[in-house]
């Protein structure tokens, strides 16, 4: 029986990279549907679980994307709310990539600090998808975890939303100037840069020296780097003794987690891959 992924994504176009990601990971075919809002889930999914028997529907599986989180997330909810007794599928959840590149970037970090618990863990513009969800994961593996935004209220806002879906409480700074960033990366043990393409949030100096860090990454692929002194290609390249990993070294592992994810989707009916598992994932690998 051929192995089908349904796409769900509230972008008008549905991402091409998640459908050639899910074939190379096996699916046999994407059904990608565009521009989905909530009252369209049911029906789609409908048609994916009544076309098959319970004992079949570990070959259907549903992917649930696009470049909003909060339009994701009632999408995922929705899915969930379509299904009933043995007629659900496994779901993946990680829109605009968010839940792969957080999980495969704070494995980086684990790997290079070791234990995070009760450390302190600083996310730069964490307010964004990748941001929240690795600040997220931080929180979920004991780290006293906070957030930096350009604007106070929006960063607190964020923070609470955080510290609300993974249970605890994430701090949150406002970083403007490199004088920020270099206090808060006083006694930091790691910190990850997750702001947009082609802007520096840390310069070399805030973060070289710092007698606590451990571990910096960076997402942007995009010159100039977030934290200056990281380049793509690191990973866990050291230098002033601080591991270091750009958005190439942890894009491998953020593609192998994907990939390993996706092929997961078909190997029983009643999985829901969202940031915790996708981690798990991630750290297994």
């Amino acid at each position: 029986m051929r192995r089908l992924l349904l796409q769900l994504d509230a972008d008008r176009h549905p991402s091409a990279f998640d459908r050639i990601v899910a074939y190379d990971a096996g699916a046999e075919e994407v059904l990608s549907y565009g521009g989905v809002s909530e009252t369209d889930v049911q029906g789609l999914v409908h048609g994916a679980i009544f076309t098959r028997g319970p004992k079949d529907l570990k070959h259907t599986a549903l992917f649930v994307g696009g470049s909003n989180i909060p339009l994701a997330e009632a999408l995922l909810k929705a899915a969930r709310n379509s299904f009933f007794g043995p007629f659900q599928t496994s779901i993946l959840f990680d829109p605009n990539g968010s839940n792969t590149t957080a999980a495969a970037a704070v494995v980086k970090l684990v790997k290079a600090a070791s234990d995070l618990r009760d450390k302190p863990g600083i996310v730069f513009a964490g307010t964004g998808p990748v941001g929240a969800r690795a600040a997220g994961l931080l929180l979920r593996l004991g780290a006293r975890v906070r957030i930096t935004s350009r604007e106070a209220a929006h960063g607190s806002e964020v923070a609470a939303q955080i510290g609300t879906r993974f249970g605890g409480t994430v701090a949150a700074s406002v970083v403007r100037s490199p004088e920020q960033a270099r206090a808060l990366l006083a006694d930091a043990a790691v910190a990850l840069a997750a702001g947009p393409a082609g802007v520096q949030i840390v310069p070399r100096d805030a973060w070289i020296g710092c007698p606590a860090l451990r571990a910096v990454a960076d997402v942007n692929a995009v010159p100039p780097a977030g934290i200056e002194g990281v380049e793509a290609p690191d990973n866990g390249a050291v230098k002033d003794g601080v591991a270091c990993f750009g958005a190439l070294g942890i894009g491998s592992l953020k593609m192998k987690t994907h990939k390993a994810a996706v092929a997961q989707l078909f190997e029983r009916n009643d999985r829901v891959l969202d940031a915790e598992e996708i981690y798990d994932i991630a750290a297994a690998l």
